[in-house]
């Protein structure tokens, strides 16, 4: 059975935005693994098509971007999205009825299931279908911006910590 992980890089205030703050080398090789080990990515689509620049390799990548690109594009994409119509390389269309749709997900694959995206992290949050949250906690502080938590904050246990990198601490907590 497979286990749904919401996890995604955090300021200190609670935002997401990757355009803002980046992984240094030692978390990006954090996420090079963690790719490669995923069974695959639940995306929403706003997310999913900040991603598919990983599809086409670009002249100035270094080895460790080259390795991302090619753990993501061999894995399976399950895209949440009302407006789309096609999907790229190893990426499938959730249809309307994503909780049957993710359940059934779930009960089929073996393996962790990225989540990402804040707006479907809140949606699958309110299903009680997020098995684990990680935040990568990051020191920055935004001010404004998309929260992590897009909705309400669900009941959490802590399950974990550690530090990757000199400035980022994971956190990993469980529903309850």
């Amino acid at each position: 059975m497979a286990r749904l992980v919401f996890g995604m890089n955090q300021s200190l205030d609670g935002y997401v935005d990757h355009m803002k703050f980046r992984p240094d080398a030692t978390l990006f090789r954090h996420f090079v693994k963690e790719t490669q080990e995923q069974a695959g990515s639940l995306y929403g689509r706003k997310i999913y098509d900040i991603m598919r620049y990983w599809d086409d390799e670009q002249p100035d990548w270094d080895a460790d971007h080259r390795e991302f690109a090619a753990a993501w594009c061999r894995q399976t994409k399950w895209v949440v999205s009302r407006t789309l119509t096609e999907v790229g390389p190893n990426a499938v269309l959730v249809g309307s009825d994503l909780e049957g749709e993710v359940r059934r997900l779930k009960a089929a694959v073996d393996g962790e299931i990225e989540v990402a995206g804040p707006d479907l992290a809140k949606t699958l949050t309110e299903l009680g279908l997020i098995d684990e949250y990680r935040i990568y906690l990051h020191p920055v502080v935004l001010g404004s911006g998309r929260p992590y938590f897009a909705g309400p904050r669900p009941p959490l246990t802590l399950i974990g910590h550690d530090r990757i990198g000199e400035d980022v601490v994971r956190l990993r907590y469980v529903p309850g």
